[in-house]
C-alpha cells in the first residue's frame, strides 16, 4: 500500500474522530473511536475468513445465511467452532458491523433504527463467545470502556443513538484493505490515531504511547544481529506500540506485556489483533508489574520499555516487595519516590543470558545518588550488564519536556571492558512545541551504537575504571565533551595582517602630512 493511500486512510479516520471531539476530551473519545474501529475490523476479518476459507465453493456468502432457519443454525454452529479455533472470536451475520450500521440507517427489515442495545449485546457477545477457549484472556473485558450509556454521547437516548450511528456510518465508508494479505495499513493507521490521541491528551497521553522514532531506535537495538526472536517482553506495555515495533526488524515468535491502566491494557490487546498477531502468539496481562509480576517464570531474548518516569512505589516498606529477589540483591531498593531502577532490576530479572534490553528513563536516573547510586554501581561493578547509555533530546515525549535517556543492558556483553556513551541530545527537528527524531537522527544514533564508534563530541567508550573514577555517575556530558571550542587562531597569520595594516597606516599618514604641508596646514593631526 502506498504512502499516499496510508495518508488518505489516516485523514479519514481522524475525520471520524472529529465527530466526537466537541463532546469529550481526547482521552475519552479515543476509547469509542478505537473500539469501534476494532469492532469493524473483527467483523470484516471474520467475514473474509468465512467467505474465502469456509464458503469458497458455495454460491452464497456469510451474510446470506439465515440464523433463524434449521440449516442456518447448524451451519453457524460449525462456522463458530472453526472461527474460534483459527481467529479466537465469532460474530453471527446479524452481529456484524455492516448489519448494525445498516439497521441504524434504516436499511434493514427492522422497524427500528435504534442500535445501542444491539451494539451493547454484540460487544458483550464477542467476549462471551471466547470464554472457555484459548483466546479467552485476549478478549475478556475488551470493550469495558466503551460506555454507550454515557451522557457525553448525547442528552437523550435518541441523541446518543444518532451520534453512534453517525460515527459508525463514517467508519463504514472506509476501506481497510483487509483482502491484501501483505498490507498492514489498518495497523499503521491505528498507531497513527493512538499517537494523535496521545498528543491531544497531553500528560495522560504519554502514559500509553512512545513516539514512533524512539520505538524504532529501541527495536533496532534489541534486534541487532538477530533475524528471529523467540520472545519479546514489555513490562509497561501501554498500547503495545513498542512490542509491535520490534517485529519490524525481526520475526517475533511470542509477545509478552503487562499494563496497569485497564483502558490502556485493552488498547494493547486490540492493537495486537489489529496487527494480525494471532491470539496464541501474544500474552498481554493487566496489573501492577512491580507489585504483581504476572510473568514470574519467563526469561526473554528482547526487553523494551518506557516506564512512567519517577513513579512512586512502596519499595522496602512493603513486606512482599522487601523480600522479592527482583529488587533485593542490589544493596538498596529503589527509593519510594522514584521506581525507575525498580523497573530496571525487574527487567534484568527477566532477561535471558543471550538477550538485550533497552529501557527509556529520565535523565536523572543516570546521576542521582543515594539508593539509585548504589544500584547503578552494583549493576556496573558486580554484574557488568550495562552496555550503552544514549542521551535523548528534551521534549520528545508527550506530557513532559524533560530530557530522557536510553540505557542498554546485556548479560553476556561482547565488549565487556567499556560502556558506550552517545550524546543524541541535539539529534532532533522542532515541529511546533514538540521535538522529533528524524530517520536520519535515528540512523546516526543506531549506527554509532552498532559499530561502538567513537565520534568527537558525539560518542565515547568509557572504561569501567573511568566510570568508577566518576563514582558511577553516568551523566553523558561527563564522558562526551559537547563543548564547542572556539576555532584555533593562527597567531602568525594575525601578526602578518597587523604588520600589513600598520605599514599601510604609516604610509597613509605620510601622504596626508605631505599634502597638508603643500596647502600650508602646519598642524594636520
Amino acid at each position: 500500500m502506498s504512502d499516499e493511500q496510508k495518508r488518505i486512510l489516516e485523514r479519514q479516520l481522524w475525520a471520524v474522530a472529529n465527530t466526537l471531539r466537541g463532546r469529550m476530551n481526547a482521552d475519552e473519545y479515543k476509547v469509542y473511536i478505537l473500539g469501534f474501529i476494532f469492532y469493524k475490523y473483527l467483523s470484516e476479518k471474520l467475514e473474509l475468513y468465512v467467505n474465502e476459507k469456509l464458503l469458497a465453493r458455495e454460491t452464497y456468502t456469510y451474510t446470506d445465511i439465515n440464523p433463524a432457519s434449521k440449516d442456518g443454525k447448524e451451519q453457524l454452529a460449525t462456522i463458530k467452532d472453526l472461527a474460534l479455533e483459527h481467529l479466537g472470536f465469532f460474530l453471527g451475520p446479524h452481529e456484524l458491523f455492516s448489519y448494525i450500521v445498516a439497521k441504524g440507517k434504516g436499511e434493514t427489515k427492522s422497524d427500528s433504527t435504534f442500535i445501542l442495545e444491539d451494539l451493547v449485546k454484540v460487544l458483550d457477545t464477542i467476549e462471551r463467545n471466547a470464554m472457555g477457549t484459548d483466546s479467552e484472556e485476549d478478549f475478556k473485558g475488551l470493550f469495558d470502556d466503551v460506555d454507550l450509556s454515557s451522557s457525553k454521547l448525547g442528552r437523550s437516548e435518541k441523541e446518543k443513538n444518532d451520534t453512534v450511528v453517525e460515527v459508525l456510518s463514517h467508519l463504514a465508508g472506509i476501506d481497510f484493505k483487509l483482502s491484501d494479505a501483505k498490507s498492514d495499513l489498518l495497523g499503521d493507521a491505528y498507531e497513527y490515531l493512538i499517537g494523535e490521541f496521545a498528543a491531544g491528551a497531553g500528560k495522560k497521553g504519554g502514559e500509553f504511547y512512545t513516539p514512533a522514532q524512539v520505538s524504532r531506535l529501541l527495536a533496532r537495538i534489541v534486534t541487532d544481529g538477530k533475524k528471529t526472536l523467540r520472545s519479546v517482553y514489555d513490562p509497561t506495555c501501554g498500547s503495545g506500540s513498542l512490542l509491535l515495533r520490534v517485529s519490524d526488524y525481526a520475526d517475533v515468535k511470542h509477545y509478552y506485556g503487562q499494563e496497569l491502566n485497564p483502558t490502556t491494557y485493552n488498547l494493547g490487546r486490540m492493537n495486537m489483533i489489529l496487527h494480525d498477531v494471532r491470539f496464541d502468539r501474544f500474552d498481554i496481562r493487566q496489573g501492577d508489574t512491580l507489585r504483581d509480576d504476572r510473568f514470574p517464570d519467563i526469561t526473554v531474548e528482547a526487553l523494551v520499555a518506557n516506564p512512567p518516569f519517577g513513579a512512586k512505589w512502596k519499595g522496602d516498606t512493603d513486606p512482599v516487595l522487601s523480600q522479592d529477589d527482583r529488587f533485593t540483591q542490589y544493596g538498596r531498593m529503589a527509593p519510594k519516590s522514584a521506581a525507575d531502577y525498580a523497573f530496571v532490576t525487574h527487567m534484568l530479572h527477566h532477561l535471558a543470558d543471550n538477550g538485550t534490553m533497552a529501557v527509556v528513563l529520565p535523565h536523572g536516573a543516570l546521576f542521582r545518588s543515594g539508593a539509585e547510586g548504589v544500584i547503578r554501581q552494583y549493576i556496573i561493578e558486580k554484574q557488568n550488564y550495562l552496555d550503552a547509555v544514549i542521551g535523548l533530546p528534551a521534549n520528545i515525549f508527550y506530557g513532559t519536556g524533560i530530557s530522557a535517556t536510553i540505557m542498554v543492558f546485556k548479560k553476556c556483553r561482547k565488549d565487556d571492558d567499556d560502556v558506550l556513551f552517545i550524546d543524541g541530545s541535539k539529534e532532533f527537528v522542532k515541529q511546533g512545541n514538540q521535538n522529533f527524531l528524524t530517520d536520519e537522527n535515528v540512523n546516526k544514533i543506531f549506527a554509532t551504537y552498532q559499530k561502538r564508534e567513537v565520534i568527537e563530541r558525539f560518542s565515547h567508550r568509557a572504561s569501567l575504571d573511568e566510570i568508577k573514577d566518576n563514582d558511577y555517575n553516568l551523566n553523558v556530558p561527563r564522558y562526551v565533551d559537547t563543548f564547542e571550542a572556539e576555532p584555533e587562531v593562527d597567531i602568525d597569520a594575525v601578526a602578518k595582517k597587523l604588520q600589513a595594516l600598520t605599514a599601510g597606516e604609516v604610509e597613509l599618514h605620510d601622504k596626508i602630512a605631505t599634502y597638508c604641508k603643500e596647502l600650508g596646514i602646519t598642524r594636520p593631526f
